[in-house]
């Protein structure tokens, strides 16, 4: 099975392409520019150098969110796009399991965190058998202390990735919680961590239509944030 997948959901942005659990392809890119003027040119590109065409792959995945509002859109409408036009299947994969996928290796628990900002990160927990996640909490939006809490009362190792896992370490640490920090070539998300959780998602009958992909905020905009307070403190 060929999966194509896409991960837009921070600052920056990769593709990649996989045949079950290999990887064929990945580029990668943190340079700054939009993912819109990126993500779609560096998926064609792939696939030239691949000698591969859009006909050939079977499922079509996307990092569906928590992340950044702008970049989670892009990511999904781009996905979408081509789900429709191909008449593919797509994958709505969590970005923080993702994220958990990619260090499926290191046996112990897995804190994946993304910076959400006012002292909150994006958080989901997971347990590693060194091959295979499972997945301790829903994805959320938390309080760094409520987070530090929680990773108190476990005994088991924990290693902190995602681009909120320096945050975490260095407030972990002053909090004297004994973690560990993902090395920088694998702290962040990857193109490869999607199509890995896609591959279980195809398996167990999980795919859904381009139609039926939508983001995964699990916050309120800053925008709507302030609008709801503006009319709170007017009444």
């Amino acid at each position: 099975m060929k999966i194509l997948a896409l991960e837009s959901s921070a600052t920056a942005c990769s593709v990649c392409l996989t045949e079950d659990e290999e990887l064929i392809a990945q580029s990668y890119e943190n340079s700054g520019l939009t993912h819109s003027k990126t993500l779609l040119p560096m998926a064609e590109e792939l696939l030239k150098n691949c000698g591969a065409a859009l006909n050939d792959v079977d499922v079509i995945a996307v990092a569906a969110g928590p992340g950044s509002f702008t970049g989670l859109r892009i990511g999904v409408s781009t996905a979408k796009g081509l789900g429709w036009a191909l008449d593919k299947p797509c994958a709505k994969v969590s970005t923080l399991e993702a994220m958990a996928w990619n260090l499926t290796f290191w046996p112990g628990e897995l804190c994946c965190a993304m910076d959400a900002r006012r002292s909150q990160v994006y958080n989901a927990r997971f347990r590693s058998d060194g091959k295979y996640p499972t997945r301790l909490c829903p994805d959320r939006a938390i309080g760094l202390e409520e987070l530090a809490e929680e990773v108190r009362k476990t005994s088991s190792p924990q290693i902190l990735v995602g681009d909120g896992a320096l945050l975490c370490y260095n407030y972990f640490m002053k909090m004297g919680l004994s973690v560990r920090l993902t090395p920088p070539n694998l702290r962040y998300q990857s193109a490869w961590g999607v199509a890995r959780a896609a591959l279980e998602q195809a398996q167990n009958g999980m795919l859904v239509t381009a139609a039926e992909l939508v983001p995964e905020y699990h916050r309120l905009s800053q925008a709507e944030r302030e609008r709801l307070e503006r009319e709170h403190t007017t009444k």
